[in-house]
């Protein structure tokens, strides 16, 4: 249970409504479509939410201070389910202050080209939401002081950082600590692993032994796999063991560096891994992503023809940072996501609750004879087909949770004769694990519960009504 130490609690907070007049953004314009996921945001009523570890006022303050630099894996399956029999909603206080949430979106045209873009964060600075100014050309903003995430400063300082994530924006108008983004850095590890297999360092389809100096029990021991295995249960089962020896392996390469240097030249400067352990490819916790940057990334994974963007220093972004066969490679790795459980919940077909989300089709490669999933060692109870046959879009994408984040990424395409949208999308928020529904129903024995307020759900479904409108 992480630990918090506040001067005053309030028990309760009032978001403002989207009733109240449209925010702009810092420099006094209002993007049309930012504007909506503003609101979309603001209507999910976040003050709802339930704490299962609220501020523990007794103790110490040292302890208090650090409780936020601990390290942060997703939990395995089975010890979500044991959490979530052990701790009811019932057990929680409601929210203290308004979360932290980045949620970007990049409208794509038919051949995959950026065709509008919006970014809006939600803070205690920000209840109703504040529209962040991006610069067309670059994809790009200057108005934000990103600070680096730590779960005691965002309880005991209304959730204000004290660290800045990139130099020279002590100015900027907009002052935000970015949640920390959990799986989802993944992306970051599966781009540094095809950007050395495109330079010929790593081969995918050779074997890579992974011997981990210190073990880590997040990490596992000692295994032999191709790197194309590796990389898979990485992305499409969120499997930490595999994540560790992937970033042992760009460490074997001392290419960490490189990786971190190529984010900030192609104009995303705001992603970085730093910190991990060479031995082990353990210590994810230095690790830090935008949601407007993890977009970009996303959209180059994508790869629409011609440049992307063009960076502040005059560099033209083209899909050609990653080889066609490394892009179709990432973009099937990411379509085979096994846990559908966020912004989409396809995975609980049927369920009263949680509510569905962006109305995605189940890969086929997770779904048994009786239509069920079983992701790992993730079982779900329910027949998924009934929902597949309903689908409206495929969600390559990428989640990832820990007590205080609640992560998804991803490019959503259009069915054939199911309207006409695709497009990039990307949240990020402290409201993870540790925060559910007051009315959360409990889970089934031995059935991967549900991990997060269905409020992501009903933004991901939002989102995509929204983008299928346009």
């Amino acid at each position: 249970m992480r630990l918090k130490r506040i001067t005053v609690l309030c028990t309760a907070f009032t978001l403002l409504t989207a009733a109240v007049a449209p925010a702009a953004s810092a420099t006094g314009d209002v993007n049309a479509l930012a504007e909506r996921l503003r609101q979309a945001i603001v209507a999910q009523n976040f003050e709802d939410v339930v704490d299962l570890t609220p501020p523990d006022l007794s103790a110490p303050a040292s302890a208090a201070r650090t409780a936020g630099q601990r390290e942060k894996y997703d939990a395995s399956p089975a010890e979500l389910m044991n959490r979530a029999r052990l701790r009811p909603a019932q057990a929680g206080k409601p929210l203290h202050q308004t979360p932290n949430m980045d949620a970007a979106i990049i409208e794509l045209d038919p051949s995959g080209r950026p065709k509008s873009v919006a970014n809006v964060l939600l803070s205690p600075q920000h209840p109703n939401g504040v529209v962040v100014p991006v610069a067309k050309a670059g994809l790009s903003t200057d108005q934000v002081r990103y600070r680096w995430w730590d779960d005691t400063e965002w309880d005991v300082n209304g959730g204000k950082g004290t660290r800045d994530v990139l130099p020279g924006r002590e100015n900027a108008p907009i002052d935000f600590s970015s949640p920390y983004p959990a799986s989802v850095l993944k992306l970051m590890v599966g781009f540094g692993v095809l950007r050395l297999a495109d330079q010929g360092q790593v081969d995918l389809d050779a074997d890579y032994a992974y011997n981990p100096n210190p073990v880590s029990a997040a990490c596992g021991g000692a295994s032999v796999k191709t790197v194309r295995q590796h990389f898979d249960e990485m992305i499409t089962k969120s499997q930490n063991e595999s994540t560790c020896a992937l970033i042992k392996l760009i460490h074997d390469r001392n290419a960490w560096d490189a990786v971190n240097a190529t984010f900030a030249d192609l104009g995303m400067p705001t992603l970085m891994v730093t910190g991990t352990n060479p031995g082990n490819g353990a210590r994810w916790i230095g690790s830090n992503m935008s949601g407007l940057d993890t977009a970009k990334l996303l959209l180059l994974v994508n790869g629409g023809p011609d440049v992307l963007w063009t960076t502040g220093a005059g560099k033209r972004v083209t899909r050609d940072e990653l080889s066609y066969s490394s892009r179709k490679f990432f973009q099937a790795t990411l379509a085979g996501q096994g846990h559908n459980e966020m912004l989409s919940t396809s995975n609980w077909c049927g369920r009263d609750y949680p509510v569905q989300g962006i109305p995605q089709k189940v890969p086929a490669r997770w779904i048994k004879a009786d239509g069920t999933v079983t992701v790992g060692g993730a079982v779900y109870d329910r027949d998924v087909r009934p929902c597949n046959d309903a689908a409206e879009v495929t969600f390559a994408h990428k989640t990832g949770w820990v007590d205080t984040t609640g992560s998804d990424a991803g490019i959503v395409k259009s069915l054939r004769g199911k309207g006409n949208r695709q497009y990039v999308v990307v949240v990020f928020c402290n409201l993870g694990t540790d925060y559910v529904d007051a009315d959360r129903p409990a889970d089934p024995p031995g059935v991967f519960p549900v991990l997060y307020t269905q409020k992501y759900a009903q933004l991901g479904k939002a989102i995509d009504t929204i983008m299928k409108g346009l």
